[in-house]
């Protein structure tokens, strides 16, 4: 009987010993992991912030630097996630093939799968969580709501690690990731509000931008960031856990068709 590749996810609670497994593999190279997962962020952070600033005293009433305060820590978080899930994960499923030794165990495919998701998002929200601290440091954000930042750091992670595990699945090398960071997510980041305020785009790109799950992360981010509750944060919050439910399941659906045979 043929497979059914493209049935629901069946998930149990196997997926934590092989998520345990990515932790206690990142924990031996943790430091280098977290400085260099804070390098990019930050030199975009104080070079921007610093050289714009002096140009453009505000943005929509705020410093420049604190405008994209907001934009990094998302960006942070959407590039460690997929890095993690291209990268690390192909690693695993293709180079290394430790993906085979796993499910030689009595583990699932699709608890690996989940298992990658839930580990990119852990290492997303470890990413967010330093950027946010050092913003803090710097007086950059007003306290008032940025606990509420957190939760919001880690469905970011789920959701640009699901739409990653998409590409993980039907890249035959390494270097198909290029065709996805240089299509897909340099040109989200140029245009959903990271740099600039997303409303200054022409009428079809900002149309376009609505689309894009960056720029709803940025939606609920920066209003929390400067101290006051986003508008149609459940609207936000619906799309981001849209894409997150679906892509994986995509994902999913791809990772059967190409290693179960």
């Amino acid at each position: 009987m043929t497979p059914n590749h493209w049935r629901l996810p069946l998930l149990s609670r196997r997926f934590i010993p092989v998520w345990q497994r990515n932790f206690l593999v990142w924990r031996k190279l943790a430091l280098p992991s977290v400085l260099g997962n804070l390098a990019d962020p930050v030199i975009y952070l104080f070079g921007l912030g610093f050289g714009i600033g002096m140009l453009v005293p505000e943005v929509g009433g705020v410093s420049y630097i604190s405008f994209l305060a907001a934009g990094m820590v998302c960006y942070s978080t959407m590039n460690s996630a997929t890095f993690e899930v291209l990268y690390s994960s192909f690693s695993r499923m293709h180079v290394q093939r430790t993906w085979d030794a796993i499910l030689n165990a009595p583990v699932s495919l699709d608890d690996v799968v989940f298992a990658e998701l839930m580990w990119a998002a852990s290492k997303a929200l470890l990413s967010g969580a330093a950027i946010l601290l050092v913003i803090s440091l710097f007086g950059l954000v007003d306290s008032r709501y940025v606990l509420w930042v957190l939760p919001l750091i880690f469905l970011v992670g789920l959701t640009f690690g699901a739409l990653g595990l998409i590409v993980t699945a039907l890249a035959p090398s390494y270097d198909f990731f290029m065709y996805y960071f240089t299509l897909f997510i340099t040109p989200m980041m140029l245009v959903s509000g990271v740099f600039f305020p997303a409303d200054q785009l022409p009428p079809f790109i900002r149309a376009a931008t609505t689309l894009l799950p960056l720029s709803h992360a940025i939606e609920l981010a920066r209003p929390l960031l400067l101290g006051r509750m986003p508008e149609q944060t459940i609207v936000h919050l619906l799309v981001l856990a849209g894409y997150c439910s679906v892509a994986f399941w995509l994902a999913l659906a791809l990772t059967r068709r190409r290693l179960l045979k």
